[in-house]
């Protein structure tokens, strides 16, 4: 574990694997910082552009932060490709970032055989209102806002087998923005919060389990999953990344027998621009919910938090 900073205005470092950095400015204002990119996941250069901002912001609705201000991360083969299809990419990331209330401010790039883009995005949030990935308590319910999948139905695309149905899906809940789900949480005591990506759903729950120092249940059967996604895993098309968090999550989660192949692959899935993953209290959750709607959020009870080996997992 790195070791912890001893300036007592940096709220949130390295420490606990959290999605953003967090310094205090003031006593009533602190910045939140992150950044993330990746190489295109579908063949639109637009789309690309927008699925990774929105992938990006989302670090910062995770840590119950709004956005400020962004700069890109470009890298790419502007000889070969042109400039024109760079200039699509930043359009998406511009009309994203644009959606989110704010704007981008600059940026670096560079020459790159393969394209990669980006953002590192500033946001602000109260030091006493950040949402952390620990801080869950026995007894906390697990909210999730989006269904899982998108790795897989990615990979799909790129073998040119997503059904259209599964692909519009994907598409369409990577393009949606996390901030209705943070304003609802903002709303609620929510103990701990993280978004769903690369490490999939079961990672980023171990993390917080970890970080909170209890162990957690996953009712497999309630957790959704985007249309197809689930025979699509069953045919293999699994990314590279969906197979390392299964390796990884071994020795952490128990797995019920009647939990199918399929199934657990779309638990460990890496997701990009998934949604919210929050452990709020019994009491607390139909609020939870009720403001989640208002906001027109899927509100998915998927299991909770227990006494237990900090970051067990069993998934019934």
């Amino acid at each position: 574990m790195p070791p912890r900073l001893d300036n007592p205005d940096v709220l949130v470092g390295q420490e606990t694997g959290d999605d953003a950095a967090v310094y205090r400015l003031r006593p009533d204002l602190a910045l939140v910082v992150t950044t993330d990119f990746f190489t295109p996941i579908v063949d639109d250069a637009y789309t690309f552009g927008a699925i990774a901002a929105a992938n990006a912001l989302s670090d910062i609705y995770a840590m119950g932060a709004q956005p400020l201000l962004a700069v890109n991360l470009v890298a790419f083969p502007i000889k070969e490709l042109g400039p024109a299809l760079l200039a699509d990419i930043l359009r998406g990331g511009l009309d994203k970032v644009r959606e989110a209330g704010i704007d981008i401010l600059g940026g670096h790039s560079i020459d790159d055989h393969e394209p990669k883009y980006g953002l590192a995005v500033t946001g602000t949030v109260h030091p006493d209102r950040v949402r952390r990935n620990r801080g869950g308590q026995p007894g906390d319910r697990l909210v999730l806002t989006k269904p899982l999948g998108t790795g897989v139905i990615a990979t799909a695309i790129k073998h040119q087998v997503a059904p259209p149905e599964s692909a519009t899906a994907a598409i369409g809940g990577m393009l949606r923005l996390n901030r209705d789900a943070a304003d609802a949480m903002a709303t609620v005591e929510v103990h701990a919060a993280t978004d769903v990506t690369g490490f999939g759903l079961l990672g980023h729950l171990r993390t917080m389990a970890r970080a909170s120092g209890v162990s957690a249940t996953v009712q497999a059967a309630a957790v959704p999953v985007l249309p197809g996604a689930e025979a699509l895993a069953d045919a293999g098309e699994v990314p590279g990344g969906t197979r390392s968090n299964e390796r990884s999550l071994r020795p952490s989660v128990q797995w019920s027998d009647a939990v199918l192949p399929p199934r657990r692959i779309l638990l460990c899935d890496a997701q990009t621009s998934g949604g919210l993953l929050m452990a709020v209290p019994q009491s607390a959750q139909p609020r939870l919910e009720a403001e989640l709607a208002a906001g027109g959020v899927a509100a998915y009870r998927i299991g909770g938090l227990h006494q237990g080996p900090a970051g067990a997992i069993v998934v019934q």
